[in-house]
């Protein structure tokens, strides 16, 4: 990109930060932005500018990057005001070419100043303005216009800009330490690590292969990752894997058939606990909604999770299907995880769904669940992006 068009990122709360956690935190937004977009960068109170080498490219990349909250394509100027009035008027000739501002409807001048000048905010907006009439003669309409102008002045240097695009907004991946996210071939558990992945976290996905009770094809959770992986600039994204056929067996041969779903699920968790001390991971992620399946009752909540110490965080858990859906849309993994797939042949017709805690631990006691899950641990395998 030419130098007198940088691309403005800008960033939220990071910036209500502490000074040294600002710091910390800007560092690592810029280090990830470099992983994903070729470019130079400078920062300037609160405000990132790029020099990217493939703009187009930037402007898509950045969409995903945790962290940014808006971007804007901009040009740039001298803070002078002949310097402003030429360039003001050969960007609004530049986007009336492109269809961009038709001159019938009405605009408005928006300008925020950094720094020590002779003029007021108000007083730029009026003269950039005036200078946009001067060459379209375009009616202004302050309270609702139909096209806006922003003008940045900073120091000695203004920037001039009409898009303010969204970015995904958070804390910028790996500043809040590494996670275990239980992730299945389903709508939620994705939408789940995204977002966990938005809060700043790194995390490593945990996939149950439940064959022979499911196809045992990793299509899916291969192409889960795929699509989060988008979102992981600047942040090791990994996908593990193990067999959960054999304890299911042991689970719909030994234990009452209505636990099985509850011994499943709490199966899983205590396996996250045990592979989180290897990952170094400070929590596990899992994609529950309250009420919406037999495991995500109140009471089937409290036994799944009893056994485990670790905090298990389920961003989802006050959402309905409807939202978490619309979610998955947006971040790209709802045509995943509604591919055709097999559902778990191992789910009684009748799942409990009010488990009492003590029979529960009883049960998991009577099929020595402890030992079955060190061996479904032994076979965890890591699968790499294929």
């Amino acid at each position: 990109m030419e130098n007198n068009k940088p691309i403005l990122v800008r960033y939220g709360e990071i910036g209500i930060k502490s000074p040294v956690v600002r710091k910390r935190f800007e560092k690592k937004l810029i280090s990830n932005i470099k992983k994903l977009i070729k470019c130079k960068i400078t920062i300037n109170q609160g405000r990132i500018f790029l020099f990217p080498e493939e703009p187009e490219s930037a402007l898509e990349s950045l969409k995903k990057i945790f962290g940014v909250v808006s971007f804007s394509p901009t040009i740039s100027t001298k803070t002078d005001c002949d310097s402003i009035k030429e360039t003001v008027q050969d960007y609004i000739k530049e986007l009336m070419g492109k269809g961009e501002f038709n001159s019938e409807k009405p605009f408005a001048v928006k300008c925020r100043r950094v720094g020590t000048h002779k003029f007021s905010s108000r007083e730029m907006a009026g003269f950039c303005g005036a200078a946009v009439i001067e060459v379209t003669n375009a009616p202004v309409d302050l309270s609702n216009p139909e096209f806006k102008l922003f003008i940045e002045v900073r120091e000695d240097v203004t920037y001039i800009f009409h898009e303010k695009i969204p970015g995904p907004g958070g804390l910028p991946i790996g500043t809040q330490g590494r996670m275990i996210s239980l992730v299945s071939g389903g709508i939620d558990s994705p939408v789940a690590t995204y977002l966990m992945m938005k809060r700043g976290c790194d995390v490593t996905i945990l996939n149950f292969n439940n064959h022979p009770y499911t196809s045992g094809s990793n299509d899916k959770i291969i192409k889960i990752y795929q699509k989060l992986k988008e979102y992981s600039s600047g942040s090791d994204l990994r996908l593990y894997q193990v067999n959960y056929g054999d304890f299911l067996k042991k689970c719909s041969e030994e234990a009452p058939p209505r636990m099985t779903c509850v011994l499943c699920k709490s199966g899983m968790y205590q396996i996250a606990e045990k592979f989180a001390k290897t990952e170094k991971a400070l929590a596990i992620i899992d994609g529950s909604s309250v009420g919406q399946v037999a495991s995500q009752t109140l009471p089937n909540i409290l036994a799944t999770r009893y056994s485990t110490s670790m905090p298990v965080l389920s961003p989802l858990i006050g959402l309905d299907k409807t939202e978490i859906s619309e979610m998955a849309e947006k971040i790209g993994t709802f045509q995943i995880s509604i591919l055709p797939d097999a559902e778990c042949s191992a789910a009684p017709k009748h799942p409990e769904t009010n488990a009492v805690l003590e029979k529960v631990l009883e049960v998991q006691k009577e099929i020595e669940m402890d030992e079955e899950l060190t061996n479904v641990l032994s076979s965890l395998t890591r699968i790499e992006n294929e």
